[in-house]
C-alpha cells in the first residue's frame, strides 16, 4: 500500500493518503524553491536539512489548516527527508540491518530478503516517474546515466551497497530496482563462523593459504556470498603489501593502509570512454601490485588475471559464476577464449593449473544461508582435464554446530602445493 507510515499513524482511508501525498510533493516543492540544487548536492548538512524540512512540513500543514498529530508530522519529516537525503519509501528497509536485498519490481510492488527469505513490502513508491527520479538520483550520484539509450546501469550507494536498475523499453513493466545491501560494518571471518559459512578448521587453512599467497578462485551461484567471502579473505591480507582491487562497481571495502580501488566505467553519451575490467586488470600490472583483487572475471579479463598470476603477482584472489568446482573450471576457459586470442585449449588449461591453486566454492542451501561446500586443490592434468583434490567438503551428515543442515568438514587428504608455504615460511595447519 502507498504512504503506509503516515497510514498507520493516521488510521486514515485513501482519499486522506492521496491529501498526504499531495503534502509531501507541496513540501518538496517548497524546498526546491528555497534551495535549488544544493538540494541535492550534499552541500547541507543532514541536520540543517531536517529542520528546513520540518520548518515547510510546518508551514504548509498551516497553509492547508489541517490539524494532525505531532507523529503524523513527525513521520511525514521522515518520508520527505527520506525522498531527498535517501531513496525513498525504501529508505527505511535499507535501515533495517537485517535486510540483505530489496527489490522494487514495479513502482507499488516492492520485495525484501530477509534471513534468506522474500517477503512482500507494503511499501511503494507514487508513482512510475518517483521511481524513475530516484534510480536516476542514485546512478548520477557515481558519475552513470541511465535512459532510453543506455536502460541499464550497476552503481551503489554510499554505503557501498551494490545497485543495479533497469527501465523501458528493456524493463517492459516500468523501472526496476535491485539492492544488495552490505554490512554496516565489513564482516570477519568470525562472523563467517557464526553464520556457518565457515568452520574454526577451515578458516585457520584459509587464513594459511592467505599468508602463503597462493592464488584463490571463488565460485559459485549468484547470491551465494561470493562477494562477502572474497571482502572476508582480502581482509587477511598482511598490512605492508599493496593492494590493488578491480571492480565493475566498487564494492570491497578494506581496512589495510595500502588498497587502491579501480572501478570499470562505461560508455559516455558520446559512445566512448569506456574502461573495462579487462583495461584495469592489465593498468594494474604496472602499478607495482602484491596483490591484485579482482571482484569478478566475465570476459576476457580472465585471461590477464591468469597471466598476472603466473607473473609473480601470487596471492591474487577473484571471484566466478559457476555452479560447481569443475564448472568453474569449464567457465574459466570459455572466458579465457573470450579474450579474442588464438590459444590452444591445452595451453589455457595449463595456463589455468599454474595460476590457481585453490578453488572455494559456495552455495546458497534451502534454509537460506549462504556455505562454503567445497575447498579443492588443483593438482594438475591429466590427459585433457584438470584434477582436483577436495580438501574440505560439506557434509550434509555432518550434524554438528552450528546448524543440523550439515558442516564443512577436512577430507583427510594432503595438500600437494606445499613448496608456496615452504616459501613463505607459513606453518601448515595440523592434518595438512
Amino acid at each position: 500500500m502507498k504512504n503506509s507510515t503516515l497510514r498507520d499513524a493516521i488510521g486514515g482511508d485513501a482519499p486522506e493518503r492521496i491529501d498526504f501525498q499531495e503534502l509531501k510533493d507541496s513540501v518538496h516543492r517548497r524546498l526546491l524553491e528555497r534551495l535549488g540544487s544544493k538540494l541535492y548536492t550534499g552541500d547541507i548538512e543532514p541536520n540543517q536539512l531536517e529542520e528546513l524540512v520540518y520548518e515547510s512540513v510546518s508551514e504548509e500543514i498551516d497553509l492547508s489548516e489541517r490539524s494532525i498529530s505531532n507523529l503524523t508530522r513527525a513521520n511525514l519529516v521522515q518520508e520527505v527527508v527520506d525522498e531527498v537525503l535517501g531513496i525513498g519509501p525504501i529508505q527505511q528497509l535499507l535501515r533495517n540491518s537485517r535486510v540483505t536485498e530489496i527489490m522494487v519490481n514495479q513502482f507499488d510492488k516492492i520485495y525484501y530478503e530477509e534471513e534468506g527469505r522474500l517477503h512482500r513490502s507494503n511499501l511503494a513508491y507514487s508513482s512510475e516517474e518517483h521511481l524513475r527520479r530516484t534510480i536516476e538520483r542514485i546512478v548520477a550520484n557515481v558519475g552513470r546515466r541511465i535512459d532510453e539509450s543506455s536502460p541499464l546501469v550497476d552503481a551503489r550507494l554510499p554505503d557501498g551497497s551494490r545497485v543495479n536498475a533497469v527501465v523501458p523499453p528493456i524493463s517492459i513493466d516500468g523501472a526496476t530496482l535491485t539492492i544488495r545491501k552490505f554490512a554496516a560494518e565489513p564482516f570477519s571471518t568470525s562472523d563467517l563462523i557464526d553464520f556457518g559459512t565457515l568452520t574454526d578448521e577451515s578458516t585457520e587453512f584459509l587464513n594459511a593459504c592467505v599468508q602463503a599467497r597462493l592464488n584463490i578462485l571463488i565460485s559459485g551461484g549468484t547470491g551465494s556470498g561470493k562477494t562477502t567471502t572474497l571482502s572476508v579473505l582480502s581482509s587477511l591480507i598482511p598490512e605492508d603489501e599493496r593492494i590493488i582491487t578491480v571492480e565493475d562497481a566498487a564494492e570491497l571495502r578494506l581496512n589495510q593502509p595500502h588498497v587502491i580501488r579501480l572501478e570499470s566505467r562505461p560508455v559516455n553519451i558520446e559512445g566512448e570512454g569506456l574502461v573495462s575490467v579487462r583495461d584495469l586488470v592489465r593498468n594494474a600490472l604496472r602499478m607495482r601490485p602484491d596483490r591484485i583483487v579482482v571482484g569478478e572475471v566475465r570476459d576476457g579479463a580472465a585471461l590477464d588475471m591468469l597471466q598476472a598470476m603466473n607473473t609473480g603477482h601470487d596471492g591474487s584472489l577473484t571471484t566466478l559464476h559457476a555452479n560447481s568446482p569443475k564448472d568453474a573450471l569449464i567457465r574459466l576457459e570459455n572466458l579465457v577464449l573470450m579474450a579474442g586470442i588464438d590459444i590452444p585449449l591445452r595451453a589455457i588449461r595449463e595456463q589455468i593449473v599454474e595460476a590457481i591453486d585453490l578453488i572455494i566454492h559456495q552455495a546458497r542451501m534451502r534454509d537460506g544461508s549462504r556455505r562454503i561446500v567445497n575447498i579443492s586443490e588443483i593438482t594438475g592434468i591429466d590427459q585433457e582435464s584438470i584434477q582436483l583434490q577436495e580438501i574440505f567438503r560439506f557434509s550434509t551428515s555432518a550434524g554438528s554446530v552450528p546448524s543440523s543442515i550439515g558442516s564443512l568438514v577436512p577430507t583427510g587428504l594432503p595438500l600437494n602445493r606445499r613448496i608456496k608455504f615452504e616459501l613463505r615460511d607459513v606453518a601448515l595447519p595440523k592434518g595438512r
